[in-house]
């Protein structure tokens, strides 16, 4: 058994790194070729970045898969490139426009490792014959006998399990992710070691179809349609204002509103269907139940008799939750105080024992509920 926990000598181990040209897949890639197995380096073509954004980093850009190209040369590894643009847009930039459209605020980094990153690049690795698909992502994989379970990253502040939720377990079986256990910083100290071109490169902030952060002008450019004028009303149902398109605005928000009153105004719900902006007072955000669709369970579901912790942002705290699964739609009553949760992101299941937080699956929220109203 070797230290991928494949039962072939390392030379004889073929896998396949996905490597986006950032610093974390770099230093995977050869980790791997420094303990002496089979690589092959694969970086995604997503999109035609001729417009790339001079301010943020982003992954999947023509820039990345230079980088990713002379890591692979350095190290000595074979690299190729997968021209995936045609599914790209399709299946994320198109359902990240619809989700918007529709007031909904998406995570098209989940759909990306969901469709083109885990489906379609795991596919091309198994034609490959590859004995595993790796990856930087920082999260860690657990083997029990036959089973592996996903368990938060050592590096909490690095922690992706909350984007690979719906991450599959034959998916799971096939893949590994040896950052998981160390801290981002080690990652650049290996990179610094190795004089790996990439050492010094900054992160990928934004989403890389989406530049500088500017969201509404990506749904200005594909559906120009959504930006259309309508009401913001109070939760009493008055109209106090207008707004340019619902598109500008998400649960929780803020700024931007631009109506004066005496407590600060947050966008409390969307009605898509109206073409209506609801506002009301902080206190009016917190929710305490959710509705969630489109479920992936990785662990038995004994699991959930007990209260479990859930996350419902990428950046969130671990919430004490109980769920009641119908179907393959669940409701999951918060039992702490949370607000501004929005229709469209995730909500990630997590169980604590002996070894860590185990990523016990998740869904998308279809539906908040409070004592004010639901959305």
């Amino acid at each position: 058994m070797n230290s991928l926990g494949i039962k072939k000598p390392k030379k004889e181990t073929k896998v396949v790194v996905a490597m986006s040209g950032g610093v974390d897949s770099s230093v995977v890639a050869a980790l791997m070729k420094q303990e002496g197995f089979d690589v092959t380096g694969i970086t995604l073509k997503l999109y035609d970045d001729t417009k790339q954004s001079k301010e943020g980093r982003q992954c999947c850009a023509g820039q990345d898969i230079l980088d990713a190209k002379r890591v692979s040369e350095k190290i000595n590894i074979n690299h190729e490139i997968l021209y995936y643009q045609k599914k790209f847009k399709t299946e994320v930039i198109d359902s990240f426009i619809d989700s918007y459209a529709s007031g909904e605020t998406p995570i098209p980094c989940v759909q990306c490792n969901q469709t083109v990153k885990f489906r379609d690049l795991f596919k091309y690795a198994k034609d490959l014959k590859a004995d595993a698909l790796i990856t930087g992502h920082y999260v860690s994989r657990v083997q029990n006998n036959s089973h592996a379970s996903m368990y938060r990253a050592k590096d909490y502040s690095r922690d992706q399990s909350y984007f690979l939720f719906s991450t599959t377990q034959e998916q799971l079986d096939y893949l590994r992710f040896p950052l998981g256990e160390i801290d981002k910083s080690e990652t650049r100290n290996i990179a610094k070691k190795l004089d790996l071109n990439v050492a010094e490169k900054p992160d990928s902030q934004d989403i890389c179809f989406v530049p500088n952060g500017d969201y509404s002008s990506v749904i200005k450019k594909f559906r120009p349609e959504s930006f259309k004028k309508g009401k913001i009303i109070n939760l009493s149902g008055k109209q106090i204002g207008e707004h340019e398109g619902i598109i500008n605005y998400t649960i929780g928000q803020r700024k931007g509103i631009k109506i004066s009153s005496e407590k600060p105004l947050y966008v409390v719900n969307i009605d898509a269907s109206n073409n209506i902006v609801i506002v009301g007072n902080k206190e009016n955000l917190e929710i305490k139940k959710i509705k969630l669709r489109d479920l992936n369970i990785l662990e038995n579901r004994k699991e959930f008799e007990k209260i479990i912790n859930i996350k419902v942002r990428s950046t969130g705290r671990l919430l004490k939750a109980k769920i009641n699964f119908l179907g393959n739609f669940a409701e999951v009553e918060i039992l702490e105080k949370e607000t501004g949760i929005s229709p469209g992101q995730a909500c990630v299941f997590y169980s604590e024992d002996k070894i860590g937080d185990k990523v016990l699956g998740g869904g998308w929220i279809d539906k908040t509920f409070n004592n004010y109203l639901s959305t």
